[in-house]
């Protein structure tokens, strides 16, 4: 006996063959003669004491005869007892083109090939996509009736099934796997599908919620699973088994769930919130098709699904799925079956091995390069307030990292001393002196660095004045506010306004702009300095806005408190949780990695969360903060030393960790 095997290196077939190599005779697959090396090593890898039973045969999907020449086909002529046609394209991203000459060209050239060998059984591998968008139950017998075959995937899936059924003249049989996810025992999978694209919407609930939060879902059609041990398992026994020749089965889940409680079982395994409020999609049906795809055809409304699909790894083709029709038969499957001892594991059992497997192996995050010097390697970055603090401890980074580095500051002694340790580690770097609360030298700057370098692909807007001063004891000191707002606002936006020309013109540039967690949790005694990044943090979301579709981003970084020389005046800062200027350069550096439009720590999110639902609370908190912290005596106008902070102050300060107080 000897078997046949047309995508044996694909995912399914993989998992066959650990099953036809436990029973006698050889196995031939068919394979592109530039991977013959590739299978070697699969072999070698997989099947090791079976590869002398294993042999390549070389020749394209295709073509004419699988491509196989006239003299091979001759000595397998009579040989091959069982044909399992798996190769084909599984993917619903895939281009109509490329599934018309795989799936229905490949299947005729298969078929031709069987009848050059004389095969005994030609085993077709099909899919319940073969169905359509049937709505009710379609049966193992039913073929012709499918519905909704508008989609290439489905078209291709039901019309290379025909061809088996109508151009076939040797025994045959079809089996109709539902969506194949990984190894119920293992969690092995080799590509994302399926319920596999909600995964990554899954993972960031994670980040953004508590588990225990519950959200809102959407509830839907149900949608078969089958894990592809059990797949590869049916099809290792129907093949056997005698006189099921002309037959279909579907291989699929008889009481499949809904979409929303398979979401709900990845979720768990995730241990992420559960969608317990879940929508049902049905109710979307009722709005009149002209006004869906009316909407669906307004530019803003296709952009914002777009980014959304985008940002969540979700192809479009996938939506169809979510109110899916079709429920399948699985009768003439269980009656085959009957007595094997095959049966179909519930996912909820294993739903955890395929989280953890994606995870750790398909999660597209794994493949990014999250290495700064990817990012910024050979590029100009231009950092602010960059002699101390965490403007020195980015400027550092971003050399080591290999970009152009460009340090600005004030005061030439420190800067020079900057630029030599930069230079000490050989990092590419140039110092300019500028007093960026002047706009007259901030021009001087854009000019300058715009001609000795052409661009600056990453600005970060890090210079800054904080004072800490209550509104009482400011009646006379309006120009606090001033100097705060010319050097945090109009500073850093006369630089963004001089180099933007520059990066739209070459449809890259990002602009990164420290600002404060004070903005979030609206801290007391920071009206300045937190009025001041507010503004800036506005003029970067309308900019995010407009800038949207010309390749320059806008990042916002709510930083916590960090120890540098800024908050050196205050003596209660001594006592409280704060931050190193390296951990503020990683938040930097995340920043120019992934672009995000804001980052900022937990608690801030909170603060501004607790803000925006119950201001009153909010109000309460930070006026008790208010009220425990006094003015420092440099805010009062005395030279007296201010007392050492009271176990109250400082525990009220740890709970609330890196907020101004």
């Amino acid at each position: 006996m000897a078997y046949f095997v047309t995508g044996g290196t694909g995912f399914i077939g993989r998992n066959l063959i650990d099953l036809l190599v436990q029973r006698k005779g050889t196995i031939y697959l068919l394979v592109r003669k530039s991977s013959v090396k590739k299978l070697d090593a699969l072999v070698a890898e997989r099947w090791p004491e079976h590869k002398k039973r294993i042999q390549p045969v070389v020749g394209d999907l295709t073509r004419s005869f699988l491509g196989i020449s006239p003299q091979k086909r001759g000595a397998l002529k009579g040989k091959i007892r069982h044909i399992f046609h798996l190769a084909a394209i599984y993917d619903l991203k895939a281009d109509a083109e490329s599934q018309q000459k795989a799936n229905i060209q490949g299947t005729r050239n298969a078929v031709k090939f069987a009848h050059s060998v004389n095969a005994g059984t030609f085993h077709h591998v099909s899919s319940i996509a073969a169905a359509g968008l049937y709505p009710g139950v379609f049966r193992e017998d039913m073929f012709e009736q499918a519905m909704g075959l508008e989609h290439p995937y489905f078209r291709t899936k039901h019309d290379s099934e025909g061809i088996v059924r109508n151009e076939c003249e040797v025994p045959w049989r079809v089996y109709r796997p539902a969506i194949v996810v990984g190894h119920s025992e293992t969690g092995e999978i080799d590509k994302i599908d399926g319920p596999y694209y909600f995964f990554k919407m899954i993972q960031k609930m994670r980040k953004a919620l508590p588990s225990w939060m519950p959200t809102l879902g959407i509830e839907g059609g149900r949608i078969n699973i089958v894990p592809v041990d059990y797949v590869a398992k049916v099809l290792d026994h129907i093949a056997h088994k005698p006189k099921l020749n002309g037959q279909c089965f579907h291989i699929a889940d008889p009481n499949p769930k809904r979409i929303g409680e398979v979401l709900n079982l990845f979720a768990r395994s995730a241990h992420a919130p559960q969608m317990t409020m879940r929508i049902d999609a049905r109710l979307f049906s009722f709005i009149p098709g002209a006004v869906k795809q009316g909407l669906s055809m307004l530019p803003p409304v296709r952009r914002i699904a777009n980014q959304i699909l985008s940002d969540l790894s979700i192809p479009r083709d996938m939506l169809q799925f979510i109110n899916y029709p079709t429920k399948f038969d699985t009768r003439e499957l269980e009656r085959a079956l009957r007595g094997s001892n095959i049966k179909l594991p519930r996912l909820q059992d294993y739903a955890w091995r395929l989280w953890d497997y994606w995870e750790r192996h398909l999660d597209p995050d794994l493949f990014v390069d999250r290495s700064l010097r990817g990012h910024v390697k050979g590029k100009v970055v231009m950092i602010t307030g960059a002699s101390s603090g965490i403007g020195k401890a980015t400027a550092l980074m971003m050399a080591q990292a290999g970009a152009t580095t460009l340090i600005v500051a004030r005061g030439k002694e420190k800067l020079e001393e900057t630029r030599k340790e930069i230079a000490k580690l050989k990092g590419k770097v140039g110092a300019y002196t500028c007093d960026l609360s002047d706009l007259a030298d901030c021009d001087r700057l854009v000019k300058k660095v715009l001609k000795d370098h052409g661009a600056v692909d990453v600005l970060v807007n890090n210079a800054g004045r904080s004072i800490r001063r209550s509104i009482a004891l400011s009646y006379d000191r309006f120009h606090d506010f001033e100097r705060c707002m010319q050097l945090n606002y109009f500073g850093a936006l006369r630089l963004i306004m001089g180099l933007l020309p520059k990066m739209t013109e070459q449809r890259r540039g990002h602009v990164i702009n420290i600002s404060s967690i004070g903005v979030l949790s609206n801290a007391p005694r920071f009206s300045a300095y937190v009025a001041s990044k507010s503004a800036l943090d506005a003029f970067s979301r309308c900019a995010a806005s407009e800038f949207n579709d010309s390749g320059v981003k806008f990042t916002t970084i709510n930083m916590p408190l960090v120890r540098t020389p800024m908050i050196a005046p205050t003596k209660i800062y001594d006592n409280v949780p704060t931050i190193t200027p390296e951990d503020a350069a990683d938040m930097v550096k995340q920043a120019v990695i992934y672009r995000p439009q804001r980052i900022a720590t937990r608690l801030g999110i909170f603060a501004q969360v607790l803000h925006m639902l119950m201001p009153k609370v909010s109000e309460i908190v930070m006026n008790s903060a208010f009220r425990m912290f006094p003015d420092s005596a440099a805010a009062k106008g005395v030279k007296d030393e201010q007392a050492k902070p009271s176990q109250e102050q400082i525990a009220f300060a740890s709970i609330m960790r890196g907020i101004h107080w």
